[in-house]
């Protein structure tokens, strides 16, 4: 298993690459896989642990993460022929190299960054799992669709309130001054939580706005905090502004109980079932309208759809049987 260096796996905070990653190397180990994760070396696993990089370059400002990151594909490489295939989690580099891996090799598509790393695809024999439907690329050809799966026992299920809450990098993608104005518009108050991705962004657009009162910001916070955030929130806001390859703190508050509110772009209607998890909006105006809608909704009926659905085990089976089909 090839994992993402940005970050530990599981991340300690942010990681949404590193954290579904952990879920499925363990879920692989507790389904008799043998597995080795190469990561870095301060991860946290049941599987073997290998590696070059001491640390996420993320957490270190003096790692240069094109470095780390060329250093450890080439030693996962040097290793594949030890194994039967190679799971590759990061992105575009390892294809650009798949020539020196000695074993089939399978990518998830976490999302694509842009038009410009599709020849690296394009050139590549590895086969390709997208994380939804909508982010499939018309350019390429799929082994399979698999939604990420969560571990629910570590989000149980919350109380809710009057509080709204959103969940993410802060960045324009995300919506986060979005999130603000339709707080405002319904009239309750806002948490915002994770890391500060765009810092022009939240200066001029997000920042002027937190009071501590009727906007919140907690930064990255990890996973005790987040269940219990996510589990004390009305409705999560997800006013996206591109097109969402999945959505990962979607499915995180559904499985808390919270209903979600989020722009009909890209995965979420595929991740959002309308009118038992959530609703779709448009602009601000219809997301406002939206949300005393969905903090109505029943709390056991959403998370038990998101159980129904997004379970770690189905993903985890989804892949063995993606793996099967691969080396057959």
């Amino acid at each position: 298993m090839l994992a993402p260096v940005a970050w530990r796996t599981p991340p300690e905070h942010y990681g949404p690459w590193e954290r579904v990653t952990s879920l499925l190397t363990e879920g692989l180990v507790a389904a008799g896989v043998s597995v080795t994760l190469f990561a870095t070396l301060d991860s946290v696993t049941r599987a073997e642990l290998d590696g070059v990089c001491p640390r996420g370059y993320a957490t270190d400002p003096e790692m240069d993460g094109r470095v780390w990151e060329a250093l450890h594909v080439s030693h996962v490489f040097s290793r594949s022929a030890e194994f039967d295939l190679v799971h590759n989690q990061l992105d575009w580099l390892p294809l650009a190299f798949d020539d020196f891996c000695a074993a089939p090799l399978i990518t998830t598509i976490h999302g694509f960054s842009g038009s410009g790393i599709l020849p690296a695809y394009r050139r590549s024999r590895s086969a390709f799992v997208s994380i939804s439907d909508s982010d499939r690329s018309p350019r390429l050809n799929y082994l399979a669709t698999i939604h990420h799966g969560i571990d629910f026992t570590e989000l149980p299920a919350g109380p809710g309130g009057e509080t709204l809450v959103a969940f993410g990098r802060i960045h324009p993608d995300k919506g986060t001054a979005v999130a603000i104005e339709i707080a405002k518009a319904a009239g309750r108050p806002l948490v915002i939580c994770g890391p500060v991705q765009d810092q022009a962004y939240f200066d001029s657009q997000v920042a002027p706005h937190v009071d501590g009162s009727a906007v919140r910001y907690l930064g990255s916070i990890g996973p005790a905090e987040r269940a219990r955030v996510l589990g004390g929130a009305g409705v999560l806001l997800h006013p996206i502004g591109f097109d969402e390859p999945f959505g990962l703190a979607v499915v995180e508050a559904m499985a808390c109980g919270t209903p979600v509110v989020a722009y009909n772009r890209g995965s979420m209607p595929e991740v959002i079932d309308e009118g038992v998890t959530g609703f779709l909006a448009a602009d601000v105006s219809s997301a406002a309208a939206a949300v005393a809608s969905a903090a109505g909704m029943d709390r056991a009926e959403v998370r038990e759809r998101a159980v129904a659905r997004f379970g770690v085990e189905r993903m985890v089976a989804q892949y063995i049987a993606a793996y099967q089909r691969l080396l057959a």
